[in-house]
């Protein structure tokens, strides 16, 4: 079936990748599986072998209704096909019942173009994932693992969350039609709000502060801060804080911004 440029269709042809995404879920019969994109099938009918659920949201009208028609072919009955935006899914009330699974992981090869509003919503959604597996822009896989001195507003957006670890870059030949970059296979896991608690902090509030601090990222972050919080109100924070009055955002460790956000606070 011929992809649409207009969803960003890249179908997925490796079977190393798909075997890699599974084993990096760890994937079992306890598990409820969230399918962003299912495209052909070739993970979807994989994931099946191995995950208790899978819930597949196809936005294709017609790779949907090819998909039901292969899985009933094969006969195969844990597989839930959503016609529909993820995106405008995941803001409504759908919700995953795990009530008959121990855990939620979310297993895909999104479209680029969906990756980081996608990521966002399902880290804040009521019932997180447990875990996320996606193959995503390589260059993009990389802002998300990012440590200072080159952290950046969607790392700390994610490692608030959780852990994002850059599995293995996948070549651009894996795909179909062959995208102009070469993309990654990425895992987010051990997701919790244990920061936020361990913290006392609002997620968003912190957001707050981390979007306008990163507003003007290549000026010092103690003067983009004064200017809306108080110029001393700031210093004594970074005083606090230990921090060098003339740090740039980037340079900040999730801690540090944790301790300047506890600072604003008081």
């Amino acid at each position: 079936m011929h992809p649409k440029k207009s969803l960003g269709q890249h179908f997925l042809g490796c079977s190393w990748v798909v075997s890699t995404l599974i084993k990096t879920a760890n994937v079992s019969s306890k598990d409820i599986v969230l399918e962003i994109g299912p495209g052909t099938g070739i993970l979807t009918n994989e994931l099946a072998k191995c995950a208790g659920h899978v819930i597949a949201v196809e936005k294709d009208e017609r790779l949907a209704e090819a998909l039901k028609q292969q899985l009933d072919r094969n006969k195969t009955k844990n597989i839930e096909i959503i016609i529909g935006d993820v995106l405008s899914l995941l803001k409504s009330d759908f919700n995953i019942s795990k009530s008959d699974f121990n855990s939620y992981k979310v297993v895909a090869n999104i479209p680029y173009y969906l990756t980081s509003r996608l990521i966002r919503l399902l880290l804040e959604a009521k019932m997180r994932p447990n875990m996320i597996v996606l193959t995503i822009q390589k260059e993009v896989a990389k802002r998300l693992a990012a440590k200072p001195p080159h952290i950046n507003l969607l790392a700390l957006s994610v490692q608030a969350f959780g852990n994002p670890k850059i599995i293995k870059t996948v070549p651009a030949g894996c795909f179909y039609p062959k995208p102009k970059v070469d993309s990654a296979i990425i895992s987010i896991s051990d997701i919790s709000d244990e920061f936020f608690q361990k913290n006392n902090l609002r997620p968003e509030r912190f957001f707050e502060i981390a979007r306008f601090g990163f507003s003007q990222k290549r000026k010092k972050l103690l003067s983009v801060l004064g200017k809306k919080f108080g110029k001393q109100k700031i210093a004594g924070a970074f005083s606090a804080a230990n921090i060098s009055p003339d740090s740039r955002p980037q340079e900040l460790s999730l801690g540090q911004w944790a301790e300047v956000a506890q600072g604003l606070r008081s």
